[in-house]
């Protein structure tokens, strides 16, 4: 079967946040998608609540095994992907399914974009109520004007035509900031990004987050080697934005008390996501955006 989109999750052992987006990506999906689920070999119930969903038809293609790391699982989810369009639903952030479809039929109308990135929106579990919006539209207008030659973006809110991984390749795989490098390859390689101006996903901060564990260190080793390798100057965001808030997120989380005791104050999860999604919705049907063609 032809897919226009194929939504794939990379997981392990996230099952709390995983039946919230999952379940929330299964009531949105129409004909002509699917959903690909990668499991790193999950011990908490995910594997068999994906496999349950496997065998009643809720999710096309379901694979669980150990994985190396983060890159590694899900660039098998992008291989395993037939989708026209590859859209990356991460288990513990928040999407609009009509402006990601919005971003879809603008790649279908425009088959030579390869990439389509939006704003963004970022939260914290034990803020969920503060909402803070991010756009890196200076950055690619810089970027489309030559004045750089590359630019960081988080994968969030990134849609890939598949097609476009012959030439952009897929996560570096010794890279825990898989996106920053990501972004930074892709946009050095001048591939054709457009960029929609309202906002397909809302990430959010909590203890558990892979971005709340790095470490000063390790983003300075890595967005230096990144720089070098890409041209990159750094601008008002040495890392994306939204990684900033994740990292101080996860900071003020596990420095405050424990991380189980963290974990009890929180906010009812499935009614914070709620929040979330009714905040998402409204911010994208209360407004107008458009697509900037790129490169």
């Amino acid at each position: 079967m032809n897919y226009s989109i194929s939504y794939i999750i990379a997981t392990r052992n996230r099952l709390a946040f995983l039946t919230i987006t999952l379940g929330a990506l299964i009531k949105e999906i129409q004909a002509g998608e699917e959903i690909v689920v990668v499991d790193g070999d999950s011990t908490d119930g995910s594997r068999e609540y994906l496999q349950q969903l496997f065998e009643q038809g809720k999710i096309h293609q379901f694979v669980s095994e150990p994985d190396r790391n983060q890159a590694h699982a899900w660039n098998k989810a992008m291989l395993m992907a037939k989708g026209t369009v590859i859209k990356k639903i991460i288990d513990d952030d928040v999407f609009c399914y009509s402006a990601i479809r919005e971003c879809r039929d603008y790649m279908l109308e425009n088959d030579t974009v390869d990439v389509v990135i939006s704003n963004d929106l970022s939260s914290t579990l034990n803020n969920y109520k503060e909402i803070q919006q991010h756009s890196r539209l200076p950055q690619f207008q810089n970027w489309v004007s030559r004045e750089t030659p590359s630019f960081t973006f988080g994968d969030v809110h990134m849609l890939i035509r598949k097609s476009s991984l012959a030439f952009i390749g897929l996560y570096q795989t010794d890279f825990v900031m898989i996106d920053w490098e990501y972004s930074l390859r892709i946009s050095y390689l001048k591939a054709n990004i457009a960029y929609y101006t309202g906002y397909n996903a809302l990430s959010v901060a909590h203890p558990g987050t892979t971005t709340s564990k790095k470490n000063e260190k390790l983003i300075k080793s890595q967005g230096q080697r990144a720089g070098g390798l890409y041209g990159y100057k750094g601008d008002d965001a040495a890392i994306s934005a939204w990684s900033k808030v994740k990292i101080s997120a996860g900071r003020l989380l596990n420095h405050t008390k424990k991380a189980g005791d963290v974990r009890a104050e929180l906010p009812a999860i499935g009614e914070t996501y709620e929040f979330y999604y009714d905040y998402l919705s409204k911010v994208n049907g209360h407004n107008e955006f458009q697509f900037i063609q790129g490169i």
